[in-house]
């Protein structure tokens, strides 16, 4: 079987055109319930009391022309029909129409008419095209019968019964009809034209099309979910630029060393070289490049597996005075060729539950890049400190040739000051990138800013507890 499809407006559609016709079926059912429940009920309770309350009248008495008579005046001035005989025979004489499919006094009715009790009668009168309800009533005068009184009243049609309520009743629905042409013109503007632009967006972008914005008129769910596609496309084209900066940033940190590698061998090769000094300086510089090819790769691996939350620290007690300490040992000999020296304000009997590899990560790396960029005879400056709930590291060294525009930039993948990536300050300008991961996987923060003198200050803050924190997005 065939599925019938259906878009987003047809349902709105449909809905409401069934909530319309619910509404029409349920006042239809609602009048009939008027007219059934309530107009029929009452008319026959009425019949019933005004029945007994006419025999009533005429219990221990004599049926005169009197009181036939007044009985014939009150059913002149009532709304009720009434008939009153002294046999009973003469009541089908009276009224002779069919009652349904029954005379008014039926076979099986005498026997409780001379009994002195009543009988309700109701049903459908061919002849009065209409519903009758009426009721029996014995004359009596305590011990035997003296007449009969039959009391009736044709009921009135359903339209007679609302009929001065059925014009107020189209007036209403007309104006309802309007508006509800109205409300759907409305929904369609507001509900289904910016449906249409944001699935054509959503072509757009699924084409790589991410500058295409839509425009938002109005300020509900539907503007807000607009909002949030804008702000979904300016994300995605501002991760599609840094892709392509980041496979061209790549493509550059592969291609030098490649380079070098394909250069050097072919002199090698073609024993291009003077003497056994030169092919050890020519083997060397391969040995270089191969070195930093290797740890390219390796800090991209890193860094991937710090993106996707998928590493798990390895929790140990650390005394981050001493890891501080013996990282900075490392860069003895570079700081001493450019006669850097390091300047300690840290507190010794720190020690915390960490990943010890990592955070020895976040020490070298801020020290690494602070030493290869800091002017040589300077100072820089190593902080430790600690307050109730977080762990503080920052490095300060002076610094001229990072601008204000690249500071912002400090800890993106690849980014260098050096624009041209020259060999001298080595590095794959993932350092930082991974410094950040570290610390944000962490629950911390990582910001890069420079002092009233001029000074950088990178910082790394995370808490003293490792993992209380929820890692923070960019």
């Amino acid at each position: 079987m065939k599925k019938v499809k259906l878009n987003f407006s047809r349902k709105i559609v449909l809905l409401l055109v069934g909530s319309v016709a619910f509404s029409l079926i349920f006042s239809f059912v609602f009048l009939h319930f008027l007219y059934k429940d309530l107009y029929i009920n009452t008319i026959r309770e009425s019949v019933e009391y005004q029945g007994q309350r006419t025999a009533a009248h005429y219990h221990y008495g004599e049926l005169t022309e009197d009181i036939i008579e007044k009985i014939h005046w009150y059913n002149v001035v009532s709304e009720y029909d009434v008939l009153v005989v002294d046999e009973l025979e003469e009541l089908n004489d009276s009224f002779p129409y069919l009652i349904g499919d029954e005379p008014l006094v039926a076979p099986g009715d005498e026997e409780t008419l001379l009994s002195g009790e009543s009988i309700l009668k109701e049903g459908y009168v061919e002849n009065f095209k209409r519903e009758v309800i009426g009721a029996i009533y014995p004359i009596t005068d305590g011990n035997n019968v003296l007449g009969f009184i039959y009391i009736y009243v044709p009921l009135a049609g359903l339209s007679q019964v609302f009929g001065n309520s059925i014009p107020i009743l189209l007036v209403i629905g007309v104006l309802f009809f309007a508006g509800f042409v109205y409300v759907i013109n409305r929904i369609k503007k507001s509900l289904f034209k910016p449906l249409v632009s944001i699935q054509e967006l959503s072509k757009e972008v699924s084409k790589g099309n991410y500058q295409s914005r839509l425009e938002i008129e109005q300020i509900d769910e539907i503007g807000q979910m607009s909002a949030a596609f804008n702000e979904m496309s300016e994300a995605l084209e501002h991760q599609e630029e840094r892709k392509k900066e980041f496979l061209s940033s790549v493509v550059h940190e592969l291609r030098t060393p490649l380079t070098y590698i394909n250069g050097y061998t072919e002199v090698l090769k073609n024993g291009m070289y003077e003497s056994p000094e030169e092919q050890r300086r020519y083997l060397e510089t391969i040995e270089q490049e191969i070195g930093r090819l290797s740890k390219l790769l390796s800090d991209l691996v890193e860094l991937n597996v710090l993106e996707e939350k998928v590493y798990q620290l390895e929790l140990e007690p650390i005394a981050l005075g001493q890891l501080l300490y013996d990282t900075a040992d490392l860069f003895h000999i570079l700081a001493s060729q450019k006669n850097i020296s390091f300047n300690y304000t840290v507190d010794d009997e720190l020690i915390v539950e960490n990943d010890a590899k990592r955070i020895q990560q976040i020490f070298y790396n801020l020290i690494d890049n602070a030493v290869k960029y800091a002017p040589p005879d300077s100072v820089i400056s190593l902080h430790l400190q600690t307050d109730i709930e977080n762990v503080r590291f920052s490095v300060v060294n002076e610094s001229d040739t990072i601008s204000e525009e690249d500071l912002s930039r400090l800890g993106e993948r690849f980014f260098r000051t050096d624009k041209a990536r020259n060999r001298g300050t080595g590095g794959t300008g993932l350092g930082l990138s991974i410094v950040k991961e570290i610390v944000q996987l962490q629950g911390g923060n990582f910001s890069v800013s420079r002092n009233d003198n001029g000074q950088i200050i990178a910082s790394a803050e995370f808490p003293i507890q490792a993992g209380s924190g929820e890692k923070k997005d960019e």
